[in-house]
């Protein structure tokens, strides 16, 4: 199936619709930039991330597909000068990217099943956690 990706904007009025992104399959996890307040990263069912910008409603700025199966999570880091994303995937794989060279900078392998959550400290820089089905922590 299809996924969206939906932006709301709280106001004195309620919460409001301000823009939604459609992609050819489902989006399990959405992260904000830290650097830039309308660039947002997800995950989906075909494997890959997307990078958004609300500013553009054309489509994705970026694709990147290195994970063979479902990314299920996707977080960007808060604490480091580079603008690194973390991602989980049901392939059993951890990756951070960089988006600055448009690919993954590094694979972390170590789990026995499908990553459910990966996440950076917010505390530590260069630091993330990631958690699998298999109630390993890495």
């Amino acid at each position: 199936g299809c996924g969206t990706l939906v932006v709301l904007e709280q106001s004195e009025n309620g919460i409001n619709l301000f823009r939604s992104f459609d992609w050819n399959d489902g989006l399990f996890d959405v992260s904000w930039s830290e650097n830039n307040e309308h660039v947002l990263v997800t995950g989906s069912g075909d494997g890959s991330l997307q990078i958004w910008d609300t500013e553009n409603p054309t489509g994705p700025l970026q694709v990147y597909k290195e994970h063979t199966q479902e990314v299920y999570s996707v977080d960007w880091s808060l604490t480091r000068g580079e603008q690194l994303v973390v991602s989980g995937s049901w392939d059993y794989t951890a990756k951070v990217w960089d988006p600055a060279v448009h690919q993954s900078i590094g694979t972390f392998q170590g789990h026995e099943g499908v990553i459910y959550s990966t996440v950076w400290s917010p505390l530590i820089p260069g630091c993330f956690a990631s958690a699998s089905g298999t109630v390993s922590v890495l």
